[in-house]
């Protein structure tokens, strides 16, 4: 089972959306996204929607730790308008902290009547773990998914068997996009090989964009786009297709064509293909530059496809 984690930022939510119908929905037994919201939006609403339609496994996160959206109560309240009847999804919690327990289960009983499952995302090592999990036996915890930057792997036993998922940010990010001019290629992970050996029924990862969040935009010098793929053993590695002209911030659109340059020539002459590389070949070929936007919505669907391909 994968479980991208995905920022409910615009362009990455209709990514998904966009992949549902024909990725998503014929792999549904392999797939449940994970999505943190950052700010309330159509997008998000119409996201959920779509997933509920071809009745994919999702998880909403109702106390996120990023962005301007931080009304618990809210997100519920959307979660609850867009899914009606629909069930088969989880209520998102991230262990932190500062997190109030109190507060989150007052208003997990307020919603007592609808409450499917739970996912908790363990950011967090409680030394009173026992006493912690205690407050929540009355609902079902479906999966525990636990975040491996915590640095202690033995965490996870603390968890059924059956709800372990390892969450990991495989993403080599760098200081600035002009280095990615040297790196120009890194290794992601193995963790689809091994996930089940190690004792997680899931995976989760931060796709080839990373855990690293901003909520502001600039321009940049050099424009970066980060394409996954795998090699003859399987393993998931990124290229970096890296624009030339990175001595100032002027002509993002010539930038993004040299990228685009690199990445095709790189896509015909190792034949590599998947959901995304049309869409990037239909920009190569008309000289259309589309918005960094879309750069992370592509990046999101080749990631998430290669991955359905691979497991």
């Amino acid at each position: 089972m994968y479980q991208p984690y995905v920022r409910g930022k615009q362009f990455e939510l209709i990514g998904l959306r966009e992949l549902t119908p024909k990725t998503l929905a014929p792999n549904k037994e392999k797939i449940s996204p994970i999505i943190e919201p950052v700010r309330d939006s159509s997008t998000l609403k119409s996201t959920i929607e779509v997933f509920v339609e071809h009745e994919i496994n999702f998880t909403i996160i109702i106390n996120p730790q990023v962005g301007p959206f931080t009304d618990s109560a809210e997100i519920v309240k959307i979660i609850e308008s867009c899914v009606g009847t629909y069930r088969n999804f989880q209520i998102g919690i991230i262990f932190h902290r500062e997190i109030d327990h109190k507060a989150i289960i007052d208003l997990l009983d307020s919603y007592s009547t609808t409450l499917p499952s739970l996912s908790i995302i363990h950011n967090y090592i409680f030394d009173n773990i026992t006493d912690v999990k205690e407050q929540y036996n009355k609902y079902h915890i479906k999966y525990n998914v636990i975040n491996m930057l915590l640095k202690n792997r033995r965490y996870y036993r603390n968890f059924d068997k059956g709800t372990r998922v390892e969450l990991d940010d495989y993403f080599k990010s760098q200081d600035r996009n002009v280095d990615y001019l040297v790196l120009e290629e890194s290794d992601f992970s193995e963790e689809h090989l091994y996930y089940i050996e190690d004792g997680y029924v899931g995976f989760s990862d931060f796709l080839s964009i990373g855990a690293d969040y901003s909520d502001s935009g600039f321009l940049p010098r050099a424009v970066v786009i980060h394409l996954s793929y795998s090699d003859e053993n399987k393993r998931i590695k990124i290229k970096h297709f890296t624009s030339d002209s990175n001595d100032d911030t002027e002509d993002v659109a010539g930038k993004f064509a040299e990228a685009l340059d690199k990445l095709i020539e790189w896509c015909d002459e190792t034949e590599y293909d998947s959901v995304a590389i049309p869409l990037f070949r239909e920009y190569h070929e008309k000289e259309h530059f589309p918005g960094l936007g879309m750069l992370k919505k592509l990046s999101l669907m080749n990631h998430i496809d290669l991955v359905l391909k691979l497991i």
